[in-house]
């Protein structure tokens, strides 16, 4: 009786090593992750989500530094012959004259008293985003720290954009109410066109002047 062909086993191939140069460069970058967090991480482990909360706390931070340092500016313009205000910039402030004359439109801008009770919720947008929303009427960027919305906006989406998307959707709604007010524009002089030819012309049924009129809008 012949022997039974023992079963066959499986070969497992060992784990096959990482190329060099791929391996050589993860630990470049594992070495050069953890040079940033201990230059910069305070002894605690990268966590997205806490970098993130504090990133956005230090933004808030700096855009209120900017406005108090936008008030200063401002009592050094009113208090300073304008050379000497403008050697202090440059030379003890290192800041250009455009540079100060934002800071100190933005300190007039949001500290207004119709804005200042506001600024907690909007001071989160950070000083780049206050720039792009500064030419926003008072009451419109009152409404968006209140819950409403600014060019469709509301302050959670304003604070998730970026400032070139926060930028363009400004500029687009700019350019929507302009077309708009030419729209208007157009039709009061429509109005005023035929107002002006109806004194003229013969009396005509009032049925046929106001179809005229509603023709314009």
């Amino acid at each position: 009786m012949g022997r039974k062909a023992l079963p066959m086993t499986a070969e497992i191939a060992p784990e096959q090593p990482l190329a060099p140069d791929l391996m050589n460069n993860l630990n470049a970058l594992a070495e050069h992750q953890q040079a940033i967090m201990d230059k910069y991480g305070e002894g605690l482990p990268y966590e997205r989500e806490r970098i993130v909360h504090e990133a956005r706390f230090y933004m808030a931070q700096s855009a209120e530094a900017m406005l108090e340092a936008g008030k200063r500016l401002i009592i050094l313009k009113e208090n300073e012959p304008y050379g000497e205000f403008t050697k202090i910039l440059t030379e003890q402030l290192a800041l250009t004259n455009g540079t100060a004359h934002r800071m100190m439109q933005a300190s007039i801008k949001y500290l207004s008293p119709r804005l200042q009770s506001e600024l907690p919720s909007l001071v989160k947008l950070g000083k780049t985003k206050l720039y792009e929303l500064m030419l926003e009427d008072d009451e419109d960027l009152a409404e968006l720290a209140e819950g409403g919305t600014i060019a469709g906006l509301t302050l959670d989406e304003v604070d998730r954009m970026s400032v070139r998307e926060l930028k363009a959707k400004l500029r687009e709604t700019e350019k929507m109410l302009e077309a708009s007010h030419d729209r208007v524009r157009e039709k009061e002089e429509k109005i005023n066109k035929l107002s002006d030819k109806l004194i003229l012309d013969q009396p005509r049924p009032l049925e046929a002047v106001a179809k005229e009129v509603v023709s314009c809008f």
